[in-house]
């Protein structure tokens, strides 16, 4: 609400000024014509003007009026493109993610390894994450669990090195992922999140777009018939070509789920981050996108983020996070019985339901 009434305070402000430019500039051109008047005036009562020059001069200063007042309101639109230039440039003028790596790995096996690693962000008072080791083998399925701001998004973010520990290492098939480059990594790597980026291109291009190589039709088509989307990408007046709107608008939050795991499965890299992928779904679309997910994760080294514990039953392993350290590991009806931290979060739940 706040930030509202902030915009709309500089809204008032940008018309109050636009509206007062064009009668500031009329109200000195109507001045200044006045003072010329005056002094032809004066000069013709002396006789050193002509009645002829006198009409001429007056004709001509008032043809100036109109391109005055049209040069006055060009200045409104151009001030907003030069603010909008400025914003753009220094986008363009931002520094490229750096890249130390050096080592190209070719695909995956997928196992990865979290030794001692800490994290603390700039400025916070704490660690996001602290002495955190654990190993995930490769095609395991790590589902990580625990209160907000826990450190869970965190953890899955060093894996595509969003951000990097600083302490301890993280490894990937052995290779410590600070050496190698950044191109390699994320080959490997597929990421389906709550807030799913589409471009306002077809439904084709959207689902290509994950892969690092030219596909056909019947890939693409694959890969949405086996994240249930086909069914509804059918339904649409062209199909495959139908256009989807600024980031998806024409679709609903179900409907953009399943092209980012269709995305993910034409990608078919060896490890899988997803992020809250179910979560403000109804009913119906979540057990769509729980059986594309079922398909997803088959072979694949999978780290899953979610709060709704119902969908984590089936992991691997459950690591449990608090203030970003891990207190608990273990399956789903192991932590249970620990009755720690797990059991009072899914009891927790249960009682909302």
């Amino acid at each position: 609400n706040a930030e509202a009434n902030q915009v709309r305070r500089y809204l008032m402000k940008q018309a109050a000024a636009a509206a007062a430019s064009v009668p500031a500039v009329q109200l000195v051109a109507a001045v200044a014509l006045a003072f010329i008047v005056s002094l032809a005036t004066m000069q013709s009562s002396a006789n050193e003007i002509t009645v002829g020059g006198f009409v001429s001069f007056i004709t001509a200063m008032l043809m100036l009026n109109a391109p005055l007042k049209r040069v006055t309101s060009v200045n409104e639109p151009l001030q907003r493109g030069l603010a909008a230039a400025e914003s753009v440039f220094a986008l363009i003028d931002e520094r490229g993610e750096p890249d130390s790596g050096t080592v190209s790995l070719p695909r995956a096996s997928g196992a990865l390894r979290f030794e001692h690693v800490s994290i603390a962000y700039p400025g916070a008072g704490r660690q996001a994450l602290q002495d955190i080791d654990f190993t995930i083998a490769p095609g395991e399925t790590i589902a990580l669990v625990g209160p907000s701001g826990s450190g869970k998004t965190t953890l899955a973010n060093l894996v595509p090195r969003f951000y990097h520990p600083t302490q301890g290492r993280i490894t990937l098939d052995g290779q410590n992922l600070e050496d190698l480059r950044l191109e390699s990594l994320r080959a490997n790597i597929a990421l389906v999140s709550q807030d799913v980026v589409l471009f306002n291109d077809t439904v084709a291009a959207n689902i290509a777009y994950g892969s690092m190589n030219r596909v056909d039709e019947m890939q693409i088509i694959a890969a949405a018939r086996a994240a249930h989307a086909l069914e509804f990408i059918e339904q649409m007046p062209e199909g495959m070509e139908t256009r989807v709107g600024e980031n998806g608008v024409k679709l609903s939050g179900g409907q953009r789920q399943r092209l980012a795991i269709a995305r993910a499965l034409l990608k078919n890299a060896p490890i899988l981050i997803l992020d809250e992928a179910t979560s403000a779904l109804d009913t119906q679309s979540e057990r769509h996108i729980q059986a594309a997910l079922a398909t997803l994760i088959q072979g694949r080294t999978t780290i899953v983020i979610a709060h709704r514990l119902s969908t984590v039953r089936n992991a691997n392993r459950i690591v449990v996070l608090d203030k970003g350290m891990i207190v608990e590991q273990g399956t789903h009806s192991q932590l249970l019985e620990e009755n720690g931290l797990y059991k009072r979060l899914y009891e927790a739940q249960e009682l909302q339901k």
